[in-house]
């Protein structure tokens, strides 16, 4: 779909959709425009349950003779609690009423609002995002679908009393939406379309919005002793890789891979790849292990969110490492009670080989702690299936050993509307991993606590670095469509981390 901005001018005909307050208040568009229908839009509204509240819409059929063709409301609530979200959500509102009804454009009134801080080009700008945002799909493998079915709409404008300001808030907001996008892509795509070598090749492709993109295979990792990573992948007839990926936007790197003597350590980020988790020998159950194809989205986020930064020039230094390998059960898999060594020297007994994203991310984060010796790093993984039970689909869990750090990665949370919860960490858990034959094992003694061993096992591969970890595993995939994100691969952490690094790391 593509988004427009122009000057104010209610259209002649065609669709129109204009704001409506609590109480419903009419916004100066709809008061307008309710003039020129003779009083329609408010016998409309008085004949209905429509009041202006958030979440709500109505749509009207224009009278004969207006040239419109319908007319759709949508509530924006209170005017002092009208924030960027609530923005956003509306302008997702607008996309989902409007996507189906066989129109292929539409302009959406926006005003300023008094008792809202917020101007009205940046309204637009906000609402113009949450429309795209929404307006993902998924259909690149459907040939049979009608023309009925496709949404019809490919063109929405805003139109607002600053549009070449709205215009330019909504370039970056663009760029997001994109990388969001690339995200969403690599975690829907089937396992058999995107594999270990398939995501690296992804990866090079940004490299065309400089990022510099490194591909290691499994010889250049054995060199280096990761024996925990290449454990996971040794089942499958898919080659691992780790995809080094870096943005050196406050200054470039030296010859050690670490940032020049201005621009200081570089902030690192650091996804499990797992393209499709079968669960190796301890194989999981067949219901629903489709749903495996996305067990890499932890690395999908970490791709899109390299792509932000370089697609608006953040002045950062971001390292993004993603651990690419397939779980698979065959005769060279990795079998329970085995021994491995990971890169920084520990060992662990494998107890369970579904329980593979963390060895991955073992060597993914101690390679990265030893090259690049960042500020902090930042993992994210569909680690465990602990952080569902625990927090449903509405938070990611968030682990830290640094409480700065894990404050800002909550704050900025709350902002975009991806939300994190706070979890525990603590010696007694970490006691729960101690194994009778090697350093560690990668499962605790018992069902209780699993995401907070999960975390406690990750720990030890970053030492006295500040670092969090997001367990992504109940909100990478959304089940139905929810406000600026449809059903689906949602993205979750990409605008998290964006925000994130523009709130607190980049050079003025």
């Amino acid at each position: 779909m593509k988004v427009a901005f122009s000057a104010i001018e209610l259209p002649e005909n065609g669709v129109v959709v204009v704001a409506v307050l609590a109480d419903r208040q009419l916004s100066p568009s709809a008061q307008r425009l309710d003039e020129r229908l003779g009083g329609g839009l408010r016998r409309a509204i008085d004949a209905s349950r429509f009041k202006g509240k958030k979440d709500q819409t109505l749509t009207i059929l224009a009278p004969g003779g207006s040239g419109l063709a319908r007319v759709d409301l949508i509530g924006l609530g209170d005017p002092a609690e009208l924030d960027v979200l609530r923005l956003q959500a509306a302008g997702a509102r607008i996309y989902a009423a409007l996507a189906g009804t066989g129109h292929r454009e539409a302009f959406v009134a926006v005003d300023a609002i008094p008792g809202c801080s917020i101007e009205a080009a940046e309204m637009a700008a906000q609402m113009a995002f949450g429309s795209v945002l929404r307006s993902y799909r998924f259909d690149k493998y459907l040939t049979k679908e009608s023309e009925d079915e496709k949404p019809s709409l490919a063109d929405l404008t805003f139109v607002c009393d600053d549009d070449a300001r709205a215009t330019s808030l909504f370039a970056s907001k663009s760029v997001l939406a994109d990388a969001v996008f690339l995200t969403r892509n690599l975690a829907s795509e089937p396992a058999n379309v995107i594999f270990p070598e398939s995501f690296a090749a992804e990866a090079k492709k940004l490299s065309d919005v400089g990022v510099d993109v490194e591909v290691l295979g499994e010889a250049q990792m054995r060199d280096l002793g990761m024996g925990a990573l290449l454990g996971v992948g040794q089942g499958s007839a898919r080659e691992s890789q780790l995809v080094v990926m870096q943005w050196w936007g406050a200054g470039r790197a030296t010859d050690d891979g670490a940032g020049d003597a201005g621009a200081g350590a570089p902030i690192a980020f650091v996804g499990k790849g797992v393209t499709f988790d079968s669960g190796g020998i301890s194989i999981k159950p067949a219901a629903n292990m489709e749903d495996m194809k996305w067990d890499m989205a932890g690395g999908a986020v970490v791709a899109g969110l390299m792509k932000a930064l370089a697609g608006r020039k953040a002045k950062v230094n971001a390292i993004g490492i993603v651990g690419l390998v397939e779980n698979m059960p065959s005769g060279t898999a990795q079998r329970p009670g085995d021994v491995v060594k990971s890169m920084s020297g520990q060992t662990i007994e494998v107890i369970n080989t579904d329980a593979e994203g963390r060895l991955v991310l073992a060597d993914a984060l101690w390679y990265c702690k030893e090259r690049f010796k960042p500020a902090f790093i930042i993992d994210l993984a569909t680690l465990t299936g602990a952080i569902i039970i625990a927090l449903g689909d509405l938070h990611a869990g968030l682990f830290s050993n640094n409480d700065e750090l894990a404050a800002r990665i909550g704050a900025a949370g709350a902002a975009v509307g991806e939300p994190v919860w706070r979890m525990p960490l603590g010696d007694e858990y970490d006691k729960m991993i101690k194994s009778d034959i090697a350093d560690m094992k990668n499962v605790g003694g018992s069902r209780g606590g699993g995401s907070i061993t999960a975390a406690q096992f990750l720990k030890r591969y970053v030492g006295e670095v500040p670092w969090a970890h997001l367990d992504i595993a109940g909100v990478a995939w959304a089940k139905k469509d929810s406000g600026v994100t449809p059903k689906g691969g949602s993205g979750f952490g990409v605008r998290l981390l964006d925000r994130l690094v523009a709130d607190h790391y980049e050079q003025s």
